[in-house]
């Protein structure tokens, strides 16, 4: 064996790790996301097989069973499947921020519909002037966020929709 083909001991265990990791992760996607990843057969029946524990040390060797399984197999394929399970989620969080920060400059700046309007022309400016104003209105007389809620949904919708159409 060469000095090239030697793992640290502690490589080693960080690789064991990341499997048991991404075995957890599996372990908390549902049935249908689970269904989508193609796996080994004795793989997929460890993770359900977690799912029926409910003890803390049950659930714990059962993960470091599934990672003994993945050191066995070439797991690769199965990290880059459930990033793409996981990958919406974050472009979605991202948009979500998206929304914040747009709500947040049309409660203030009242010149910023202009400024979404002219990112985004699709947008219906007449409705997202209204609610940014009864939002002021509220915040001036400090009622509940009522309308502040509505222009986030409104945006949040308006944006995770404009993100679908243009990818």
């Amino acid at each position: 064996m060469e000095d090239d083909d030697l793992i640290s001991k502690t490589q080693l265990k960080r690789q064991m790790k990341e499997l048991q990791d991404l075995g957890a992760a599996l372990v908390k996607l549902s049935k249908d996301q689970l269904a989508h990843i193609d796996m080994p057969d004795n793989l997929r029946e460890a993770i359900m097989e977690c799912r029926r524990f409910t003890r803390h040390e049950a659930i714990r060797r059962q993960l470091q069973y599934i990672g003994r399984i993945m050191r066995d197999i070439d797991a690769g394929p199965i990290a880059a499947q459930f990033a793409e399970i996981a990958a919406p989620s974050r472009r979605q969080t991202a948009l979500f921020h998206v929304a914040e920060r747009w709500r947040a400059d049309l409660v203030e700046q009242p010149d910023a519909i202009a400024r979404f309007v002219k990112e985004y022309p699709e947008a219906d400016p007449h409705r997202l002037r209204e609610l940014a104003e009864k939002a002021r209105e509220e915040k001036r007389a400090s009622k509940p966020p009522r309308r502040y809620r509505e222009l986030f949904h409104v945006l949040n919708a308006f944006l995770q929709d404009h993100a679908r159409r243009h990818p």
